[in-house]
C-alpha cells in the first residue's frame, strides 16, 4: 500500500497525522502538489512537485495510483480515478468513498456546479474543525490496521 495526498490543499493537520503514520507504519507517503512542500526527512515520506495547472496533481496522482493505494484527496473526479484504478479513497474530513458512494458525489458535485457557473451562491465548505481531525486519524488507522503486510 501506498498513500497518496492530493496535498495543494490538504490541511496541516491532516499531513502531520499522516507524516507520523508513515514513521510509525512504514507505510510510503507521497505528497503531489504544484508548490514545494516542507516534508520530515524519512525514507517513507517525500514530496513531488507537479507543474502548475488546472489539475495537473490529479492527474499525477491518477497516473501512478495502483490497486490498494489510499488516496487522499477532496477532488470528486480524482476519487472517482482512483476508484476505477481499485485504490480507496480518504478525505482530510474522515469521510471515505468507494465504488457505492463515487456516484452519488459525483452527481452532487456536477450538480453544486452547475447552480454555481449559473450564478447561484452555494457557499463552501466549513472551516477544517478538531473533530475533522480526528475523524481523519479514526479512518486513516482503520485503513492501515485492514492493509496486508
Amino acid at each position: 500500500m501506498q498513500i497518496w495526498v492530493d496535498a495543494d490543499a490538504c490541511p496541516r493537520p491532516v499531513k502531520e497525522i499522516l507524516f507520523r503514520a508513515a514513521m510509525r507504519t512504514g507505510v510510503a507517503v507521497t505528497l503531489i502538489a504544484n508548490q514545494m512542500l516542507a516534508v520530515p526527512r524519512s525514507p517513507h515520506i517525500r514530496a513531488l512537485q507537479v507543474p502548475k495547472g488546472f489539475d495537473v496533481a490529479d492527474n499525477e496522482i491518477a497516473r501512478r495510483v495502483e490497486a490498494g493505494d489510499l488516496v487522499v484527496t477532496t477532488d470528486i473526479p480524482l476519487a472517482a480515478d482512483v476508484i476505477a484504478k481499485g485504490g480507496k479513497v480518504l478525505t482530510p474530513r474522515g469521510e471515505t468513498y468507494d465504488a457505492g458512494s463515487i456516484a452519488a458525489a459525483l452527481t452532487l458535485r456536477n450538480f453544486m456546479d452547475t447552480l454555481r457557473s449559473s450564478g447561484v451562491e452555494t457557499g463552501g465548505p466549513a472551516s477544517f474543525s478538531a473533530s475533522d481531525q480526528h475523524a481523519f486519524a479514526r479512518q486513516l488507522d482503520r485503513e492501515l490496521s485492514g492493509r496486508k503486510i
